[in-house]
């Protein structure tokens, strides 16, 4: 059953939407980005050793680790929110994501207690990879169940947007703290400030989020008694082929925006030779100008369609990532800025592109548990690992532009995935039943 009245929503509450969507989503990259821009401060409070690459190796393990727990999150909380709605179980996921990350910026330092502090760390970063396995497919859930047909991408890009000004709004944090702390000050506390502020983020995030009314896809399913009683199992055995394809792809999104959102401020310090403060400076202005461009590439996905949109990052990300590295390692300020720029253009593509991708692709009866598998295990097996592969691959080859071709590989898979998957553009999100899967691939919704 299809029910094309509910798809209209008042622009009042469209914004309202994005807002709510975009502060939980907002929280829980902000800690993802302070932990990679603060990689080496962390290192050297956790995992103290007379072998600095050692230190930061261990560090981007705890960062891999936390990954591991996103696909159980997001099982569970796919699970949850297609069981009863998306509002309540994003309520959870922003508790959660603000809570854990506040308890680091309160954690003692490997002086203090030894080696009970990066067990402590790792626990914490699991139970954020746990939160955050619920987050961002349920936000893209909750966002695109609202958006008009014609411009999904458009109003999806805001989620995005809300990613890149997390990182920005990171970078430009340990920006002003490398600037105005001394040494001794950042380690024994600055450090810590940045997670500190998660807790009034979150608590205005979850009172956003509870005041907003259930999705209306959602809401109509209820009312047709249509609720997934086992969303897991009618997920695998309904939408296997369509995880496969669309996970492939999300790998090269996984890949690419950490390589530019985390691992690349270290890359300038470590290949291209700049400080810290300078990296970080290049990552804020890369971040700031991927933010801004998400909603011209989400009216490029509305306008040309998601295949071709998928076409597009991928030859541009394998085009672009050999130059893009190699000028991010040449130690010119302006070079580094036009080397990670070129790198965002292709992220900032399939990221927004993927935003539509993991609403279009599933029905709404299993929508956010068949989402929230495939964007977890790609970005576990891609994402997490990218700054520890990037790290490993350059102390094996001796090569600082290794993983440019890595990177290049992926985008290959990537293209052969996202040319497996039907076009999405013009389908409605709003089929009770659940015939979404099962309509031609360029059929729009009646």
């Amino acid at each position: 059953m299809t029910t094309p009245a509910i798809e209209q929503v008042d622009p009042a509450t469209l914004r309202k939407v994005i807002v709510a969507a975009g502060i939980g989503n907002f929280v829980e990259w902000f800690d993802f980005a302070v932990y990679g821009f603060l990689a080496t401060t962390i290192a050297q409070q956790f995992f103290p050793s007379g072998d600095a690459s050692v230190a930061l190796l261990k560090t981007f393990a705890v960062f891999a680790v936390a990954f591991a727990f996103r696909p159980l999150g997001g099982l569970f909380f796919g699970m949850l929110g297609d069981r009863i709605g998306r509002k309540r179980t994003l309520a959870f996921t922003i508790l959660l994501m603000a809570g854990a990350t506040t308890i680091i910026g309160l954690l003692p330092t490997y002086a203090a207690i030894g080696v009970t502090a990066p067990v402590l760390l790792t626990i914490i970063r699991c139970a954020q990879g746990f939160s955050a396995g619920g987050e961002y497919a349920g936000a893209c859930a909750y966002l695109m169940e609202h958006a008009p047909r014609g411009k999904r991408a458009w109003y999806g890009s805001f989620v995005p947007v809300s990613t890149f000004s997390a990182f920005a709004a990171a970078a430009i944090f340990a920006y002003a703290l490398e600037a105005s702390l001394s040494a001794d000050a950042m380690s024994s506390w600055g450090w810590r400030l940045p997670f500190l502020v998660a807790a009034p983020l979150g608590l205005v995030g979850l009172y956003l989020r509870w005041r907003l009314d259930e999705t209306p896809a959602f809401q109509a399913v209820t009312e047709e008694h249509a609720v997934a009683h086992s969303p897991l199992k009618e997920t695998l055995r309904n939408h296997g082929a369509a995880i496969c394809a669309l996970g492939a792809f999300i790998s090269l999104t996984a890949l690419s925006f950490y390589m530019f959102t985390t691992y690349f401020a270290t890359y300038l310090q470590v290949a291209g030779g700049l400080s810290r403060a300078t990296a970080l400076l290049v990552s804020l202005i890369a971040l700031l100008f991927a933010a801004a461009m998400c909603p011209v590439a989400g009216a490029f996905s509305d306008k040309v369609g998601r295949r071709a949109t998928v076409i597009s990052a991928c030859v541009l990300l394998a085009v672009m990532v050999y130059p893009s590295f190699l000028m991010a390692s040449s130690g010119s300020f302006a070079g580094s800025i036009v080397g990670v720029m070129l790198l965002a253009t292709g992220a900032v593509l399939c990221n927004v592109v993927t935003a539509a991708l993991l609403s279009e692709t599933f029905p709404t009866r299993t929508r956010y548990t068949a989402s929230a598998i495939t964007y977890n295990m790609a970005y576990t097996i891609f994402g997490g690992t990218a700054p520890l592969m990037a790290t490993w691959l350059i102390g094996v080859t001796g090569s600082n532009l290794s993983p440019a071709f890595y990177l290049i590989v992926i985008a290959l898979l990537g293209l052969v995935g996202g040319l497996a998957l039907p076009e999405t553009s013009k389908v409605s999100l709003h089929d009770v039943d659940g015939s979404l899967a099962k309509r031609p691939a360029m059929q729009p919704a009646a």
